[in-house]
């Protein structure tokens, strides 16, 4: 596949949509429905067996992913906001929610995310404090915005997951 460029383009995910992909326990996408397949702007070969990073935005704060990771690992579902790049460029707003797929003993099999249209509302608060987060880890590494995160949320009285749902219901 050839390097994407990015573009300012914003591809607006429907308010009825799910977004839904399923990957194996390193990443890799074993699964990705039509909407998905649609707002990337991609055939399901130039998915399937690739890294979910693929998509991955640079506009995203490393610390975000690391949290997420931290939680699936763990068993535990999260919900975030993700900034998405699509095959042509352009980006995509979602909110997320990504849950490790375990089989009959418990044991991780891989992982599935459902993502949904991000509240307008919420985004207005999410993008400066990516884009501070972002801006942080450039200068300071993961641990400068980790710091900042936390410092951040701890103001705020809520853990991520708190802060997160109490945006996406503005």
């Amino acid at each position: 596949m050839q390097k994407i460029v990015l573009t300012s383009k914003e591809h607006d995910v429907k308010l009825d949509a799910f977004l839904v992909s399923k990957t194996d326990t390193k990443g890799h996408i074993t699964y990705c429905n039509q909407p998905f397949l649609q707002i990337v702007g991609a055939q399901e070969s130039d998915l399937l067996g690739q890294p979910h990073r693929i998509i991955r935005h640079p506009d995203m704060p490393k610390i975000i992913f690391k949290y997420l990771w931290e939680k699936i690992a763990r068993q535990e579902e999260i919900f975030a906001y993700i900034k998405n790049l699509s095959f042509d460029g352009g980006y995509y707003w979602v909110y997320a929610n990504v849950t490790a797929s375990t089989d009959s003993n418990r044991h991780i099999v891989g992982y599935y995310s459902i993502r949904r249209k991000a509240n307008p509302k919420a985004l207005e608060i999410i993008k400066p404090l990516y884009e501070k987060l972002l801006s942080l880890e450039k200068t300071g590494g993961i641990d400068a915005s980790s710091e900042y995160l936390t410092h951040y949320l701890h103001e705020k009285g809520v853990d991520y997951d708190e802060f997160s749902n109490a945006l996406q219901r503005l």
